[in-house]
């Protein structure tokens, strides 16, 4: 097993993406022939809310990590809420899942979708630094 700090979490539920603050959150690829990932989420209690009715369901829903560094490129996650646990003003939030198999590489998309838009040049260069730093969603993404 390998465990790796997560830097952030975006839920992807009913076409729109929903940005989790982090208190602290940690990452385990189990390594198995399953290929499966562990994720904590550790989080205000106000977003029980959020993740009790995945909890209930049984949903399996899509989700974005940045593991390690705030530069990686968010990995792509198929989830379901395993566990939720009350921890004073917190809770933690206990996922299992899979690694998305086909990820494009965040700066490939980015580029691709810069492209369509007709840029070129300066204008090009610079709105591709600009989105690898801010990392806005992309449209296949």
């Amino acid at each position: 097993m390998k465990t790796f700090k997560m830097i952030s979490f975006d839920l992807l539920l009913a076409g729109h993406t929903q940005q989790i603050p982090l208190i602290d959150g940690i990452i385990i690829n189990q390594e198995n022939s399953h290929h499966s990932w562990i994720l904590e989420l550790y989080i205000p209690n106000n977003l029980n809310e959020v993740f009790e009715p995945l909890l209930a369901s049984g949903e399996v829903f899509e989700a974005r990590a940045v593991i390690s560094f705030p530069d990686n490129e968010p990995a792509p996650f198929t989830l379901v809420v395993s566990k939720i646990k009350h921890i004073g003003d917190h809770i933690s939030v206990l996922l299992k899942g899979t690694l998305k198999a086909q990820r494009k590489r965040y700066a490939e998309q980015l580029l691709q979708e810069l492209l369509a838009e007709g840029l070129a040049n300066d204008q090009l260069l610079d709105r591709f630094k600009q989105g690898m730093k801010e990392r806005p969603k992309l449209k296949g993404m």
